[in-house]
């Protein structure tokens, strides 16, 4: 990007930053379904308990994809930033915020951590992420201090005469920007020697999968386990599993070209469900004696694949760990977010980061494809398409 400058107020190159409103380049969402497109925008400076964080990296997940695409249950506000695994440096931090200063290796994290309320600091069996205060809501497309945006960029048309109009945030975090403000509850700082380009993966995929198997399940040495959907969410689960030393992990997927890098994360067995004509839980059954796996996760955000994950586990003590994101709760009581419970971001992650650091987890098989970020409609659609795990766009 280079250096950044003052001109009547707003920073362009050259110069401090702090206190200032930066001008950047930002993939903007104007409607559903619609290309994003790069804008120059507006970042105001953060203000009381916010941080402003310059974007290194960022990749796409599902959760953007089905926002894109209008299916999700995210509020429909426009123009809007999708976004939410990334890795950046902070650039200025705004009043009231201590554990965190200019230069720091930081992540975004959806599900913030407060670290004050009932829920965060709650422990043992009521432990738990969704923080009172910060905890991911899809209907949010503001900043939690004053109800306004960070985010404003002039109008697309000339019948709009120019004027400035806001731009709206994405699950707390809004990473599809050179710069992005946050809540500082969903700032995590990271060690300096910590590989970014890597961590990325720790703002959702990653810590989301290994969360639900370590935390959520609690899955033991010598257990079993069935995976359905092995896009990044769920080969990390397969990660999570293996790492506890769980004795079969099943794989389930319609894509056979997954199955090669999930034996690396640990999957023993694979099913393609095209390949059989009785159920796949009943397939399960049929591979594990009759009684069905310990575990199994469900990431594919599908009530029928819902299902057959809770059919496939047994009788007694089975366990179904949900974490799929499904378009609506057709057959679900609940919103699809209402249950993400893995890791405390602010006190829990660098502790994670730190055994992907000496190897207790793999990451790089995670990673699929690079790309400049002015390349982000291509990553949608490799991952729309099925070609990428994880598409790494370089800011």
């Amino acid at each position: 990007m280079g250096s950044l400058g003052s001109e009547n107020g707003v920073l362009t190159r050259g110069g401090s930053t702090q206190g200032k409103v930066i001008t950047c380049k930002a993939a903007v969402l104007w409607g559903p379904g619609e290309a994003l497109v790069m804008e120059e925008v507006r970042v105001d400076p953060p203000q009381k308990m916010e941080v402003r964080v310059r974007i290194l990296y960022t990749s796409v997940c599902h959760t953007d994809l089905s926002a894109w695409e209008g299916q999700s249950q995210a509020q429909r506000a426009f123009p809007r930033i999708l976004g939410h695994e990334a890795a950046g440096i902070v650039e200025s931090v705004g009043e009231g915020v201590e554990d965190l200063k200019e230069g720091d290796h930081v992540i975004p994290i959806f599900n913030g951590e407060c670290g004050s309320c009932k829920k965060c600091t709650a422990s043992g069996k009521s432990s738990t992420n969704l923080c009172d205060k910060f905890r991911v809501n899809p209907f949010k497309s503001v900043m939690s201090g004053d109800g306004k945006t960070r985010f404003s960029t002039s109008a697309r048309t000339e019948e709009d005469d120019g004027r400035v109009r806001p731009v709206y945030h994405f699950l707390n975090t809004s990473t599809f920007t050179e710069y992005t403000v946050l809540d500082s509850a969903c700032v995590v700082k990271l060690h300096p020697d910590a590989p970014l380009k890597n961590m990325t993966l720790l703002s959702c995929g990653l810590s989301t999968g290994v969360g639900a198997a370590w935390n959520t399940a609690n899955v033991e040495g010598g257990s079993s386990v069935a995976i359905f959907g092995l896009g990044a969410v769920g080969l990390a689960v397969a990660e999570g599993a293996r790492s506890r030393g769980a004795a079969r992990i099943i794989g389930v997927d319609v894509n056979p070209d997954k199955f090669l890098i999930a034996k690396t994360m640990g999957v023993t067995d694979f099913i393609n469900p095209k390949d059989y004509s009785n159920p796949v839980h009943e397939v399960i059954r049929g591979m594990t004696e009759g009684s069905g796996v310990d575990y199994s996760f469900e990431c594919v955000g599908n009530s029928d694949v819902l299902r057959e994950a809770f059919l496939s586990t047994t009788d007694g003590w089975g366990m179904t760990v949900i974490l799929g994101i499904h378009a609506g709760p057709r057959m679900l009581p609940f919103h699809p977010m209402e249950f993400f419970d893995d890791f405390k971001g602010k006190s829990q992650l660098p502790a994670l980061a730190d055994k992907c650091m000496k190897g207790v987890l793999k990451l790089d098989g995670f990673i699929t494809h690079e790309l400049p970020f002015s390349e982000i409609n291509r990553a949608l659609e490799l991952l729309k398409t099925g070609q990428s795990l994880r598409c790494l766009l370089h800011l």
